[in-house]
C-alpha cells in the first residue's frame, strides 16, 4: 500500500472516488479506514475526520502515517453518538465486512439526516466472475470472462496476488448488488449516483469489465 503507483487507488481509482465525495462539512467518519490512506486525502479536502478500523495494526500504521484521530472498533458497532457526522465514507471496506447489513446501518445511525455515504466495493461482476484460461494462440483481451457458479449467491472468497514481488490476500465475500441496494433502502438511504470504475488502459484485459463499484447515498430516513 506505501509503495508509491502500486495500487489502484494511486493509478486511478481515487480521483474516480473522490468525484462522488461532497465537500467538507461538519464531520466526516471514515469506516474501515485501513492505514489512512483516503482520511488524508479527506483531510487534505479540508475534512474534519475521525477514522475506524477494526486491525489494531493498521489504526497504529494510521496514527504513526498521519496523526489522525483513529477508532479502534467494528463497524457493525460503532461506538458513537447518533447523528454524529454528515458524511461517512467506506471505501473498499464493506466486501470485507461479516455483517454488511449491520454496517450499513450503523452507518445510517450516526449519519443525519440530509448527510451522505460514499462507499466503493468490489463490484459484484468482477467478484462473481473470473476470465477464463488462455487458449493456444489467444490473446489477452479474448479470453472471455465467466461466472463461476451463480452470480445471486453470496460467497466467500480469497485471492492470492503477487506483484512486483510484494505478496497480497485479499478476502472478502462476493454479494449481488441487489444486496448492497436493498441494505441501504432499509437503512433509509437513497442512491443518488453510481459509478462503475475499471482499469483506464484498454491494452489490459480487465478494462473489459468494471473492477469496482462507487455509489453516493442521502440518509432520508427509514
Amino acid at each position: 500500500m506505501r509503495t508509491p503507483g502500486h495500487d489502484s487507488y494511486e493509478q486511478f481509482h481515487g480521483a474516480r472516488f473522490f468525484e462522488l465525495v461532497p465537500g467538507a462539512g461538519r464531520l466526516t467518519l471514515d469506516l474501515g479506514s485501513g492505514e489512512g490512506r483516503v482520511a488524508r486525502d479527506l483531510r487534505a479536502r479540508g475534512h474534519v475526520v475521525v477514522e475506524i478500523d477494526g486491525s489494531a495494526a493498521l489504526a497504529r500504521a494510521s496514527a504513526q502515517l498521519s496523526g489522525g484521530l483513529v477508532v479502534r472498533a467494528d463497524m457493525a458497532q460503532l461506538p458513537l453518538v447518533d447523528s454524529c457526522a454528515d458524511l461517512a465514507i467506506a471505501f473498499m471496506s464493506l466486501q470485507d465486512v461479516d455483517d454488511m447489513h449491520a454496517a450499513i446501518c450503523e452507518a445510517a445511525r450516526v449519519v443525519e439526516i440530509g448527510g451522505h455515504l460514499v462507499l466503493a466495493i468490489v463490484h459484484p461482476m468482477n467478484s462473481g466472475g473470473g476470465f477464463a484460461p488462455a487458449e493456444p494462440g489467444q490473446g489477452p483481451l479474448d479470453r472471455p470472462f465467466v461466472v463461476r457458479d451463480t452470480y445471486l449467491t453470496h460467497v466467500r472468497y480469497v485471492d492470492d496476488i503477487e506483484r512486483d514481488g510484494l505478496p497480497m490476500r485479499f478476502e472478502g465475500e462476493h454479494r449481488p448488488l441487489e444486496s448492497y441496494s436493498r441494505a441501504l433502502e432499509q437503512a433509509g438511504f437513497a442512491i443518488e449516483a453510481i459509478r462503475e470504475v475499471t482499469e483506464p488502459d484498454p491494452a489490459d484485459k480487465w478494462s473489459r469489465i468494471p473492477l469496482f463499484l462507487d455509489l453516493r447515498a442521502v440518509r432520508v430516513g427509514n
